[in-house]
């Protein structure tokens, strides 16, 4: 990590170095010294480049980070290749304005202030464990959501379970509903067939009397 800011570090001072040596030149003044600055950090550039791939080759066959962290960091060593590259044609005065690259460069180099993206998408929980580590933990996690998914399917089974009952006791409720309601209407034949019976009676009795 230490590495990695130290190389945007000089990127980004190559290009400020680049910047005044145009000016130099664009006043006439001598920028013999700054070139052989500016060169001897180029190639300073490039050999920190090339032991950030090491160490980030060695990180990823050990196991030390994840291979998804590996290709995230990978893609930041790859944007420093790109810059190098453009530093270089700038100090041959080749490709890219120096005003662009100096731009890109201080976008995305060491500022005060700004988080390492290095370690942008590393959460608290994952910073500085190992491969091993990362694989208990996620083990850990499933075994949770395992767990609360079973908590999960026993309350469903319960509802299901009570649900059905509640389903067949609505059942005998309305058996017992029919019932009732046959009962009644049996009832009220009856009923009425007594007052057709009383009435009859009463009738009798008046014209016997």
């Amino acid at each position: 990590l230490s590495l990695y800011d130290a190389t945007c570090q000089i990127a980004q001072d190559i290009a400020e170095k680049i910047q005044e040596r145009n000016r130099y030149q664009r006043n006439g003044e001598s920028s013999a010294k700054l070139n052989v600055i500016i060169r001897s950090s180029l190639q300073n550039l490039r050999e920190k480049i090339d032991q950030l791939k090491d160490l980030l080759l060695r990180a990823v066959s050990t196991r030390q980070i994840t291979q998804l962290e590996g290709d995230r960091r990978q893609n930041l060593v790859d944007d420093l290749l790109t810059r190098q590259k453009q530093l270089q044609a700038s100090y041959k005065n080749e490709g890219t304005e120096p005003d662009v690259i100096r731009s890109s460069l201080m976008t995305g180099g060491v500022k005060r202030g700004v988080t390492n993206p290095w370690l942008l998408e590393e959460s608290e929980e994952t910073r500085g464990l190992g491969f091993d580590d990362l694989r208990q933990q996620q083990q850990r996690i499933i075994e949770e959501q395992d767990a609360g998914l079973d908590a999960l399917s026993s309350i469903i089974s319960r509802q299901k379970q009570m649900g059905q009952e509640i389903g067949n006791e609505l059942d005998e409720q309305n058996e017992i509903i029919d019932d009732l309601t046959n009962l009644v209407e049996n009832t009220d034949d009856k009923l009425r067939n007594q007052t057709r019976h009383v009435k009859m009676v009463d009738k009798k009795s008046t014209s016997c009397g």
